[in-house]
């Protein structure tokens, strides 16, 4: 009896602690849960509970983040991507070395540096620009190129969704980072912040699309000698691996800065293209749930919404129903979720219980 005793005060607490915080009152917050059993006795040490001594000052329910876990965020690092990125280099390595010695079997215009040419070869072959002015000439050659040509789209498709994916947690890092720690306590900054990442990702993206573009254009008119109409029609090209071939790199100096300058201008095209996308994806989304709470509820709602039957929607059916008109959750997500709480429900009581657990989950 004392045992329960405590239990129910630990949920009455719970319910009162999250009540508050969530601006919902009591009764509200019991419906949602929508379980009886008691608090897991089996959560993991490692993780740190907040007492009332560590809420901030100033009556906000949401602590700030931890300084380490900001600067694991900033620094931390990223195997996968560093794996991916060993891996470029090792097929830029034996690239350049396989087409150092099959140079003899090419045609075109040389630079009379046979390292370079190979290497140059190699980056345009592997981005798929496919300038031209190196081309094999014989069937050995041709072989060769085959096979680093589909092997260099396999990898930098593998490199460039790495290099996108830990440039985007970096900037999300940086904007969480400045935003959080300058507002802590701001709601609007931070809900702003969040409804306009992708939009601040996108137009960090079009001013390094600007830089890469115009750099490139520099070089060209500068050391290439090339109009500034063609210059531009070459980086334009180039960045998006058209390659025509007409207008390329042709001096020692150019190929070099190419080889570099074609890697990175095709990371940042596909970058930008990509936060370009979401940002669209984000607009119909945000139309769609705007219709969706604009729009009245209404008895077939309130039929399709009841999930057990019982001709009454609680919270967490209309919240489900709500996440289903979203997009957010499928019916067929929900069916199974059902068929995984009506395996783990034992008893057969509609609650989930950590006896219930011990039964379905032996041992």
């Amino acid at each position: 009896m004392a045992e329960n005793g405590v239990k129910q005060l630990l949920l009455h607490e719970w319910n009162h602690t999250t009540a508050k915080e969530t601006k919902l009152s009591p009764r509200t917050v019991r419906r949602f849960r929508h379980c009886r059993s008691a608090l897991s006795s089996d959560i993991p040490r490692e993780v740190p509970t907040r007492t009332q001594n560590d809420r901030p000052k100033g009556g906000s329910a949401t602590a700030p983040p931890s300084l380490p876990l900001i600067r694991e965020l900033l620094t931390g690092e990223r195997p996968r991507f560093c794996l991916v990125a060993l891996l470029l280099l090792a097929y830029l390595i034996a690239g350049t070395t396989a087409f150092y010695l099959a140079m003899d079997h090419m045609s075109g215009d040389r630079t009379g540096n046979r390292v370079l040419d190979a290497l140059y070869f190699c980056v345009v072959t592997m981005t798929t620009v496919g300038y031209g002015d190196i081309v094999p000439a014989s069937d050995a050659a041709k072989i060769l190129a085959c096979a680093f040509a589909f092997a260099g789209v396999a990898l930098v498709g593998a490199f460039l969704s790495k290099a996108a994916d830990y440039l985007v947690e970096k900037q999300e890092a940086l904007l969480f980072h400045v935003t959080h720690l300058d507002h802590a306590n701001d709601r609007k900054s931070l809900h702003d912040m969040e409804a306009n990442k992708t939009r601040y990702k996108l137009y960090t993206a079009a001013g390094l699309l600007a830089v890469v573009l115009g750099s490139g254009m520099a070089f060209l008119v500068t050391v290439e000698g090339m109009r500034p109409v063609d210059a531009f029609y070459c980086v334009c090209a180039t960045v998006t691996t058209l390659g025509y071939g007409d207008r390329s790199f042709s001096s020692a100096v150019g190929r070099a800065f190419a080889s570099a300058w074609i890697t990175v201008s095709t990371l940042v095209v596909a970058l930008f293209f990509l936060y370009a996308t979401e940002l669209g994806a984000e607009r119909r989304q945000r139309a769609l749930a705007r219709w969706v709470h604009a729009r009245r509820t209404t008895t077939a709602d309130l039929e399709a919404a009841d999930l057990d039957g019982d001709h009454m929607v609680s919270a967490a059916e209309f919240a489900l129903y709500k996440l289903k008109e979203l997009g957010k959750i499928s019916q067929d997500e929900i069916a199974e979720f059902l068929e995984e709480f009506e395996e783990l429900d034992a008893d057969h009581s509609g609650a989930l219980t950590p006896h219930d657990l011990d039964v379905a989950h032996p041992g």
